[in-house]
């Protein structure tokens, strides 16, 4: 009954939530892309808070979402999961040694708490798999770019020469501050994505880490993460439209046809964030990215800069793209030792022609708590106002 209880009342706020928003954006003039129409749209098809996908559409276990599988064009929800090893060439590291990272790493103002409820875990099933926390150590030789902070892994067939002389380009926008018109987009191809439910390092088999609740999906990620932007004097738009909802398919489609609403109606944006959670799975285990920053459990997180869909989808402007990558992990890498994955630059399409700011970023993965992963786009947000002036 406590556990009905806690998602009755999840539901009901999320709609009261949802629909509110939408009439007050329609009492204010604060429209969404597409006008008046696009208001009367978000009043009559906000979708049930429902825990799951309506259609089922999650991923099925065992696979990885469409923005996890080094090699696979996007769309591919097919795509196995890669093992640690491909993802970091370090050991995993327990919950206890999980971001070490030695008497030299700068102190930074500690977080408040997230507002983030975590749910008492019933008792454990039989068929219940386990968690296992793991910090993903930088790489360095051959197949990685290292960067003064943090480093880069080299998933295409490009000499690590050629991501190396990109990385050092610098950015290649200049971010005004203190702006009254927005420089930064904040959206979500996969907004349902969520974190699991509790601190216990176990999952249920059946937990498809999806919820269309914008409280502990993504967007709550990306709402902590444009807030602490827009405080830092950068103007930010934050998106919360579920591009994957009632469908996966074509959530791509969807997201690129959102950010080119954005940047027609405001083309001073410079940047646009995709901001996704990861889903890490070896031998029946789900991987926590996990690292401890100022004493605090926090999720490790990944940039991703595609470089085109192999031989078919040239992306232009990916040499750009990576030099962003490159400079944001840097300065993460610099402020708070251990926050980062490796930069992945791989065959990856992700609407990452829009801009030559448009990077998508993993916050976390499946089996961090939304804690852990709001601490972290804090953190990513904080070192990304420094790098455009605004420490």
């Amino acid at each position: 009954m406590k556990g009905l209880y806690r998602l009755l009342r999840r539901i009901m706020a999320a709609a009261l939530t949802a629909v509110t928003a939408a009439a007050c954006a329609l009492a204010l003039g604060c429209l969404p892309p597409g006008g008046w129409a696009g208001a009367a749209a978000v009043l009559l098809a906000q979708p049930a808070a429902l825990p799951l996908l309506a259609d089922g559409a999650a991923p099925a276990q065992g696979t990885a979402p469409e923005d996890t599988a080094p090699g696979a064009p996007a769309g591919d929800a097919s795509a196995p999961v890669p093992a640690a090893a491909e993802v970091s060439p370090a050991p995993a590291a327990t919950a206890e040694t999980a971001g070490d990272t030695g008497d030299s790493a700068p102190q930074s103002t500690p977080l408040p708490e997230p507002e983030a409820v975590l749910l008492d875990a019933p008792d454990r099933p039989d068929d219940a798999g386990d968690i296992v926390a793991q910090t993903f150590r930088q790489g360095s030789g051959e197949g990685y770019v290292t960067l003064e902070a943090g480093s880069i892994r080299n998933s295409t067939q490009n000499p690590d020469s050629v991501l190396a002389e990109a990385a050092a380009a610098g950015l290649p926008f200049s971010i005004e501050r203190n702006s009254d018109e927005p420089q930064v987009l904040i959206l979500h191809t996969h907004a349902t994505e969520c974190y699991q439910p509790w601190a216990e390092l176990w999952y249920e088999p059946g937990f498809s880490a999806r919820d269309l609740d914008t409280a502990v999906n993504m967007c709550a990620v990306g709402a902590r993460m444009a807030q602490v932007l827009n405080e830092a004097g950068i103007n930010t738009l934050h998106d919360e439209t579920l591009h994957d909802s009632p469908s996966y398919t074509e959530s791509y489609d969807r997201s690129a046809a959102t950010a080119r609403a954005y940047l027609e109606q405001y083309p001073s944006i410079q940047v646009i964030l995709d901001v996704h959670r990861d889903a890490i799975e070896q031998d029946g285990a789900r991987l926590k990215p996990l690292t401890q920053i100022d004493g605090q459990d926090t999720a490790q997180v990944m940039i991703i800069a595609g470089c085109g869909n192999g031989s078919t989808v040239p992306l232009p402007n990916w040499k750009q793209n990576l030099a962003f990558a490159a400079a944001w992990e840097t300065r993460m890498e610099t402020l708070y030792p251990g926050l980062t994955r490796p930069v992945l630059c791989g065959y990856r399409f992700y609407n990452q022609d829009l801009s030559t700011g448009s990077l998508l970023i993993e916050i976390g993965g499946h089996a961090n708590t939304l804690a852990e992963a709001l601490r972290a786009g804090e953190y990513a947000a904080r070192a990304l106002a420094d790098l455009f002036g605004a420490g």
